[in-house]
């Protein structure tokens, strides 16, 4: 672009002197001002953005969490409340912030793609961010704010265009997904160019804690050590960990965890119980069978598959019987064959399920809705049809459904149903605070699963309280289940935190 020298502002200068006139409007010279005014930030301590949003009214610990993230962890944090507390919130306040302050142009927000849709909307609506949903036509290049599933990202021809771009800021949802630096989400996020990054997850540790090991290693590389040395100096294994206390202080550093107790907010009381249940004589014949399979049949050799025909067994008839189906037609051998049919038959004769029977007697006592989460869709349709023979409305929930389908089972169970059954895709991007009574039909090995089904009605906006009810089976597998569970749980709080109340010890309490 050419530029001259211009003398013709002397002539209008002159012009406006000779004729008395204005040189400009006083009132918009003064509106200009105050516009500019505003907009300055004259200290980088405290939040500057809840000003822009005037109809947004956050919690006190959402706010502390925002100006912790900023001025104490440079932007680099995990962001583990308790299930309920706002992390979304919280993340949207740390990013309009940055926005706010010109040090955040461009970033990416990865979520289950069943909360991408949530994700937008809140942004929008609450924050006034323009954020858009990711799509492969357009040019990246030009998209400020994108929101995409992992699980599309992760995969090509999308991770190359994901790529190509430096982000200011990432923001990863559900971020215990991520597990160890083995998963191809783990590899897809640690190779994205990035300035800042919020890992956000109430279970920052699922199974053990080395999964804690690799989210701060992801988000602070060698802050905890390499893995020999972390290992090493906290005498690491999956389930225990020694000097607790200073790896709390060193996690501490990176990351922010509220409890609903800390929060200062009045919160409905939860009443957590373990159901212990008894299989009938038929039920723990066919159990006995089942275990002895491993001894009686190669085909059944590894551990691995009793437990699972073991765990189906204390779900339903029909879940085990799915397994037993399919592997029959692997069967090669006559004596195989032999074994898995006298179960079959076995199971055919079976007409009543235990754990069946005291759920629909917890349903009539809670005299409400509830929801029952099982690990198994064979399950899922067993107790529809028990429950319905019954008298009793359901709707069922799983990963199977599409999101409409998913919102559509979720209005029908608040207006129509009694009942949701859910599978374990329930206990994520689903709010439920208009129920308050969760049973968990089967339990899983992962405490955290746990702590998601229930953060599912004890959140903000509950205003009732919750009745957690853990069925398990005694002289089962559920019995070991149980046992590791607290294990896990005593590994979570020994360097995450105190965790609210998800399992007790065996006991009747209703």
């Amino acid at each position: 672009m050419l530029i001259v020298r211009s003398s013709e502002w002397k002539d209008q200068f002159s012009e406006r002197l000779e004729n008395g006139a204005k040189s400009d409007s006083w009132t918009l010279y003064k509106m200009a001002y105050n516009v500019v005014k505003t907009s300055l930030i004259k200290d980088f301590r405290g939040l500057q953005c809840p000003k822009f949003l005037p109809h947004l009214q956050p919690f006190k610990h959402q706010l502390e969490v925002a100006e912790t993230v900023i001025e104490r962890m440079n932007g680099k944090a995990i962001l583990a409340d308790e299930v309920g507390l706002g992390k979304t919130i919280e993340a949207g306040l740390i990013l309009k912030e940055y926005l706010v302050r010109g040090l955040v142009k461009k970033a990416l927000i990865l979520a289950p793609a069943s909360l991408v849709n949530q994700w937008i909307d809140e942004l929008n609506r609450k924050f006034h961010i323009p954020a858009m949903q990711y799509n492969k036509k357009y040019d990246l290049s030009l998209c400020d704010i994108v929101v995409t599933s992992i699980d599309m990202a992760k995969r090509s021809p999308h991770k190359e265009k994901i790529y190509a771009q430096n982000f200011d800021l990432i923001i990863v949802d559900e971020a215990h997904k991520l597990k160890n630096h083995q998963t191809k989400n783990y590899e897809f996020v640690q190779q994205l160019k990035k300035k800042f990054c919020l890992l956000l997850t109430a279970t920052p540790i699922q199974n053990d804690v080395f999964e804690l090991f690799y989210l701060i290693t992801l988000l602070k590389p060698g802050h905890l050590g390499n893995y020999e040395t972390f290992r090493t100096a906290f005498s690491a294994s999956k389930h225990d960990v020694e000097h607790e206390e200073f790896l709390k202080e060193l996690v501490n550093q990176v990351m922010v965890r509220n409890t609903r107790e800390a929060t200062g907010i009045e919160w409905p009381d939860r009443h957590v119980a373990i159901i212990p249940i008894t299989f009938s004589d038929i039920e723990r014949d066919i159990y006995s069978m089942i275990t002895h399979l491993k001894t009686n049949s190669s085909l059944f050799s590894d551990a691995f598959s009793i437990i699972t025909l073991q765990r189906e067994m204390c779900s339903s008839k029909e879940a085990v019987q799915y397994t037993l189906m399919n592997m029959r037609e692997k069967c090669t051998r006559h004596e195989d064959l032999q074994a898995i049919d006298q179960i079959v038959e076995k199971l055919a004769a079976l007409q009543l399920h235990a754990k069946a029977e005291k759920t629909f007697e917890l349903i009539q006592q809670a005299n409400d809705k509830v929801i029952i989460f099982t690990e198994y869709r064979a399950t899922q349709n067993f107790l529809q049809a028990y429950l319905y023979e019954k008298g009793i409305t359901s709707v069922l929930f799983n990963g199977k459904f599409s999101k409409s389908k998913r919102d559509w089972m979720k209005q029908l169970f608040q207006q129509n149903a009694q009942v949701l059954i859910a599978t374990e895709s329930g206990s994520e991007g689903i709010n439920l605070q208009f129920c308050r009574y969760v049973i968990n039909y089967d339990l899983p090995w992962n405490p955290m699963k746990l702590e998601q089904r229930i953060g599912r009605v004890h959140r903000l906006g509950q205003a009732n309280d919750v009745h957690i009810y853990n069925l398990a089976i005694q002289d089962t597998i559920d019995d070991h289940i149980v046992d590791l569970l607290h294990t896990k749980i005593d590994v979570f709080e020994k360097v995450v935190g105190e965790l609210d109340a998800i399992l007790t010890s065996y006991k009747l309490s209703i």
